[in-house]
C-alpha cells in the first residue's frame, strides 16, 4: 500500500521528546563549519548527543525579524546558546519556551545554565606575558556588540561592551597593562567585526604602519593572532623582538606559529553544555584554562 511507517512528528508527540538539541549561533550558518573554535565546540556537543541517541539542529541567528520565531517554533528538547550579547532578544525567547537551556560563555541569564571559563583571569595572565617589556601595547578585540563594527580606539574611549566574553577579556587585559605600568588610556584597542584571520591581518597592518606602531599585540583568538603574525612578517617585524603576539584557544595554528596563548578545550565545553541541557550535570560549570608559553612573547 506504500505505507512509509509512523509519522515522525506524531511519534515525538507520543513520547514527549524530539530527541534533538538546538544549538543557537549568532553567526552565519557557514561559521559553524569554518571556524575552528565553533567546529570543536559542536564536536563536543555531537559526542554527547551521539551517545544519548540525540540529533543536533543548528539555529543561526542573524539579527533578522524571524530570529525569535525560529527559537519559539524549534522542535527541540533543549537549547545550547553560543556566546552572545546582553541585549540579544533570543535569550528572552529561550527563557519563554521553558525548555532546558544553557549558555556558553555568557551572558548569565536567570533560569539558564552557564558554561564558561574565567575570561578575565585568563586575559590578565596572558596579557602579562604579552605586555611584559612593552611600551606601546595593543589589543585585537572581538566584537563589542551585535552591530559588529570594526574600529580602532583607545582604552579610555571604549563604549559599553555588550558581549560579556569580550568585556571580561578587555578587563583582564586592562589589569595586565596596569600591572605592567601602562595606563589603559594608552592601550590601542582594535575591534574586529568577526573572528577572521584576514580581517585581523588588515587591521594589524594598519596598526603596524602607524606613526607609533605597537610593540605588543594581544589577540582574542588564535585566528586573529595568525593574522597579526602575517602582518608583522609582511612589515618586516621580528616576533617577539619587535612585536610580541599572543592568541587564545591553543588551536593547531597556535602550535604551528609558536604562539603564546590561552589553552581551553571548546570540545569539552561543548560536551558540558550538552550534558547540562540534558540534565546530566550542574547547569553552571566553570571550565578549566591554562597559559601555554611559546616563542611569540618576550617573557
Amino acid at each position: 500500500l506504500g505505507y512509509a511507517g509512523p509519522d515522525p512528528s506524531a511519534r515525538s508527540l507520543r513520547r514527549g521528546s524530539t530527541l534533538t538539541l538546538g544549538v543557537v549561533m549568532g553567526e552565519h550558518l557557514s561559521y559553524a563549519f569554518e571556524d575552528p573554535g565553533a567546529v570543536s565546540f559542536l564536536a563536543g556537543i555531537a559526542d554527547v548527543c551521539a551517545g544519548r541517541g540525540y540529533g543536533v539542529t543548528i539555529l543561526p541567528i542573524t539579527g533578522a525579524a524571524e530570529d525569535v520565531p525560529r527559537i519559539t517554533e524549534a522542535a527541540v528538547d533543549g537549547f545550547i546558546v553560543w556566546t552572545t550579547s546582553d541585549d540579544d532578544p533570543i535569550l528572552a525567547a529561550v527563557q519563554a519556551v521553558k525548555r532546558p537551556a544553557v549558555v556558553h560563555g555568557g551572558p548569565a541569564v536567570a533560569g539558564l545554565g552557564l558554561v564558561s571559563i574565567d575570561n578575565r583571569a585568563a586575559a590578565c595572565a596572558v596579557g602579562a606575558l604579552a605586555f611584559g617589556g612593552a611600551k606601546r601595547p595593543a589589543v585585537l578585540s572581538q566584537p563589542l556588540s551585535r552591530d559588529r563594527i570594526s574600529v580602532i580606539i583607545g582604552g579610555a574611549d571604549l563604549p559599553d561592551v555588550l558581549f560579556p566574553v569580550t568585556r571580561e577579556r578587555l578587563e583582564g587585559y586592562r589589569q595586565a597593562a596596569e600591572g605592567a605600568g601602562i595606563g589603559w588610556r594608552d592601550v590601542v584597542i582594535a575591534v574586529c567585526a568577526r573572528n577572521d584571520a584576514a580581517e585581523a591581518e588588515r587591521i594589524a597592518a594598519t596598526l603596524l604602519a602607524s606613526a607609533e606602531p605597537p610593540d605588543a599585540i594581544a589577540a582574542m583568538s588564535d585566528q586573529q593572532a595568525a593574522g597579526v603574525v602575517r602582518a608583522a612578517r609582511a612589515a618586516g617585524r621580528m616576533i617577539p623582538d619587535d612585536v610580541a603576539v599572543t592568541g587564545w584557544d591553543d588551536g593547531a595554528v597556535a602550535a604551528e606559529l609558536a604562539l603564546t596563548t590561552v589553552a581551553q578545550s571548546l570540545r569539552e565545553q561543548g560536551a558540558a553544555c550538552a550534558d547540562a541541557a540534558l540534565g546530566q550535570k550542574p547547569s553552571s560549570w566553570a571550565a578549566s584554562w591554562s597559559i601555554v608559553r611559546r616563542g611569540s612573547t618576550r617573557l
